[in-house]
């Protein structure tokens, strides 16, 4: 379950599982975050072909921002075949261009470091730029996802 935004409009600290459903209908409320949601969709399906099984969603669309310009995700590298990956998620380049172009947002490996911080990914999503504090994403069960 997705809870409620704190007041400065990020979600509670922690990972907050949901269901493409839950995902839909909480950040699904403008024609951009639709268009958002229609990439994230299509990059679920390219990670599930692969073998990936989980994945996490930050970003300003997981904030009350009524028109984010994009959202940024990082998938679980455990039992992703390579060959069979969609090479955009590897694709760094010219700030992640092929990412946002074919699915409107970035893609990192969780367990990837973040080249500043030094942390991975997956803890890097989990800590407010501006402040340091702790603040949450959204998790992704990819095996329990109708999409």
């Amino acid at each position: 379950m997705i809870p409620e935004f704190n007041r400065d409009g990020r979600l509670p600290a922690g990972i907050h599982w949901a269901t493409w459903q839950e995902i839909e209908s909480r950040f699904g409320f403008s024609e951009r975050r639709r268009e958002l949601l229609s990439g994230l969709r299509s990059a679920l399906r390219a990670l599930r072909r692969a073998g990936c099984c989980q994945l996490y969603i930050d970003g300003s669309f997981v904030t009350a921002k009524g028109e984010p310009g994009d959202y940024d995700a990082c998938w679980d590298i455990g039992g992703v075949d390579v060959e069979s990956l969609d090479p955009a998620f590897l694709d760094f380049a010219n700030g992640r261009r092929a990412q946002k172009r074919k699915y409107f947002g970035e893609f990192f490996p969780a367990q990837m470091p973040e080249g500043a911080s030094g942390k991975l990914f997956l803890e890097f999503f989990q800590t407010d730029k501006e402040t340091g504090k702790s603040k949450g994403i959204i998790g992704l069960t990819l095996r329990e996802v109708e999409l």
